[in-house]
This record gives structure tokens, sequence and C-alpha cells, in this order.
């Protein structure tokens, strides 16, 4: 039982708790997910069964898209209205659709974000959320992120949505904090669903009770949503070399990549997935790194 679960995680429910549940429905101990989802949040939550638990970390750099809807009027500690109110505005005026869209310009490209402290992130191995129940000061460094594109969908009398297609490691939250901060008023984030991780879209996620009547029918092939790496198809005379953790001298790919590549490959054989390995261009030579099929 081995492949990847498009899983719709629902509102309250926890990323760890999206394990147990898959794991419980299908009798399988190996699982993992890729990308934690806030617990009031909803969207795409990638599960990997199996050998697949071996793969996740692959993952990890594909792009996320997102759909979020943000009041402006107050702020709270944990960047959502599940917070405790640190700022409020009263009285405040709707900034227009063209000063949005000014502030959406600013906040495009590599911008420089501050994670919430109510979050997963961990701080000397203990997570940030965890530390603050405890009454422990947090302060948690600022990092560098990637925000794709900014889509205005709607605005209200107090509220935007919006859509955002961003790099790992983006806090919506905190997007939408420092976007109030840009327009001069406090701003918290009200709603949350992801709608993509790489290429595990929304709209073919299956959700708790989708699964429990599916099965293992849900699960995905492996190798499904690697396209984001390149693939190599490995000389069928090289498998046992390969599995054995052997590398392959192929000069084609120095011609590509040269001698300072250094590129994650998918790895074929006879049409078949059998791992992840990399191009290694001092030694003009595939190494693997995750051997799935011997």
């Amino acid at each position: 039982m081995d492949g990847f679960i498009n899983f719709l995680k629902p509102p309250g429910m926890t990323s760890h708790d999206a394990v147990g549940y898959v794991r419980r429905q299908l009798g399988e101990k190996k699982v993992g997910h890729a990308g934690t989802l806030d617990p009031g949040a909803a969207g795409v939550l990638p599960v990997a069964v199996g050998r697949a638990t071996r793969l996740i970390e692959y993952l990890d750099g594909v792009e996320k898209a997102y759909r979020a809807e943000m009041v402006f009027g107050f702020a709270t500690d944990s960047g959502d209205d599940s917070g405790t109110v640190v700022e409020r505005a009263d009285g405040f005026v709707m900034p227009d659709r063209e000063r949005i869209l000014e502030a959406f310009a600013a906040f495009t490209g590599t911008i420089t974000q501050v994670p919430p402290a109510h979050s997963a992130i961990k701080i000397n191995g203990r997570r940030a959320c965890d530390l603050l129940r405890e009454g422990r000061r947090v302060e948690i460094p600022s990092r560098r992120v990637e925000i794709y594109s900014l889509r205005l969908l709607q605005t209200g009398r107090s509220h935007i949505v919006f859509d955002v297609v961003c790099s790992k490691g983006t806090y919506i939250r905190s997007l939408c904090t420092d976007i109030g901060a840009h327009l001069g008023i406090p701003a918290t984030m009200s709603f949350l669903v992801r709608r993509a991780v790489g290429g595990f879209l929304l709209e073919e996620a299956v959700t708790p009770e989708q699964l429990a009547e599916k099965g293992a029918a849900a699960l995905l092939p492996m190798d499904e949503y690697l396209g984001h790496l390149e693939r190599y198809d490995l000389p069928r005379e090289r498998l046992k070399a390969f599995s054995n953790g052997l590398l392959t001298h192929d000069r084609r790919l120095l011609a590509r990549y040269g001698q300072e590549g250094n590129v994650i490959l998918q790895v074929y054989c006879d049409g078949r997935f059998v791992g992840i390995g990399h191009f290694d261009g001092t030694k003009a030579a595939v190494l693997p790194d995750k051997v799935i099929v011997r």
C-alpha cells in the first residue's frame, strides 16, 4: 500500500489528526503529510502512505495556492480571527480597489515576513505555539518568501477575498497583517482554504467521507506528483547497481549541466519509477538517493 492521497482537510482537524485518520482508514502505520495546514484552515493536504513517505521531502519546494478572506478594522495576536484582539480601528475608511491593488503589487515578489508566534514553527526543538501556552516569550526570526501572484476577487464593506500563489514557508496570516499595516489599517485573516500544493489540486481532493468509502482506491501513484523534478531514464543494465547504491556515469548529463551541476532526478527504468537520484557534475554521474523499486 504505497502512494499519495490528495486529502481535503476540513476546518477543525489538525494535520496530525488527518494522518491518524488516514492511518485508521487504510490500516497502514507508515503515513505522513507534506506541508502543515493550520487547524482552522481547510483544503489540500498531501498525505503519503507506505514507501511514498520517503518522498515527502521532494514536495517541500513546490508552489502553494490559497484563497483567503481578510477583514479590516482589528488585528489579533495570532493573525487570524481565533486570536485575542490586540488592536482596533473603529470608523476606518475602507481602502478602494486601486489602493488594495497597489498594496498587492508591493507584496508581490520576494518579501520578508515574520511568521506568527501562534504557529507550529520549531524554536529549539519546541513548537512556538506550545511555548506560548506555557507562558514563555517567543521571538521568531523573519524569513524571505516568494509571492508569485496576488489576485483580488472581491471587496466588501470591511473585507476582501483574494487568491495567492506563493513559495513554501509563507504564512497567509502574516501576509494579511502586513498588507493591513501597509494600508494603515489593522487587518486579520478570517478564512483560508488551500487550493493547491504543486500538482495536488482542491477539485481533485477526497474528503474524509470519500476516503472512508474508497479506501486504498484513493491512493495515487508515488511518482505522479513529482513532475517538478527532471526525469532520468536509467539503462536497464544499471538497475541493480542503482539499487545497491552505486553511481551511473552519464556524459550526456555532464554536457547539459556542467561540472557544477547538482540536479535532483526522478529515476525510471523500462518506464517504471524506481526512485530518486541526483546528478553530480564533479563525478559526471547519477547517484541514488531513495531506491523505491528494486
